[in-house]
């Protein structure tokens, strides 16, 4: 079962997702699918089978966001996680051959879109980070065998892109 935290900023952008789905383009494809309707033969009728199609789509995705954020538990920025890797950290860590990665340890419903440096935190490398410190060495299980990670830095900034992460 996956983690059922999620940043504020992650959120509110699934609530955004929703109420755009749910307000603008709901109403907008059903008077394309009525005024569709209204010509008659919808057997061989594209803009009906293609809008019609569209509007389950979009149900169901708003069926999928009600539930979602009805059981999501909002994490916000403590300063008592400060110098430690918890949810929400902004994270640098290094290998033995001095490849850098950069990135946001996240809810897993925030990983997707356009959603650059983010990881699950039920992934193995957020596992392995939790708890630990700036210079701590972590070993992370992955298909290839075990990896050593050592971490450079920890932020909590909410400011950040992708631009300037840690």
């Amino acid at each position: 079962m996956k983690t059922q935290l999620i940043t504020r900023e992650g959120y509110n952008k699934l609530r955004a997702e929703h109420d755009y789905l749910w307000k603008e383009k709901r109403p907008e494809i059903t008077k394309i699918v009525s005024w569709a309707a209204s010509l008659g033969d919808r057997s061989e009728n594209a803009d009906y089978t293609y809008n019609k199609r569209l509007l389950r789509q979009i149900d169901r995705r708003v069926r999928y966001l009600r539930k979602c954020l009805a059981e999501l538990k909002i994490v916000d920025y403590s300063p008592q996680q400060e110098g430690k890797v918890f949810f929400g950290a902004w994270v640098e860590v290094e290998n033995e051959q001095g490849e850098v990665k950069c990135f946001r340890i996240v809810g897993p419903d925030e990983i997707y879109g356009d959603a650059k440096n983010y990881i699950s935190v039920d992934s193995p490398m957020a596992r392995a980070l939790i708890k630990k410190e700036v210079d701590d060495e972590v070993s992370v299980n992955t298909p290839e065998g075990e990896k050593i990670w050592f971490i450079n830095r920890i932020d909590y900034r909410q400011d950040q892109n992708d631009s300037d992460a840690v």
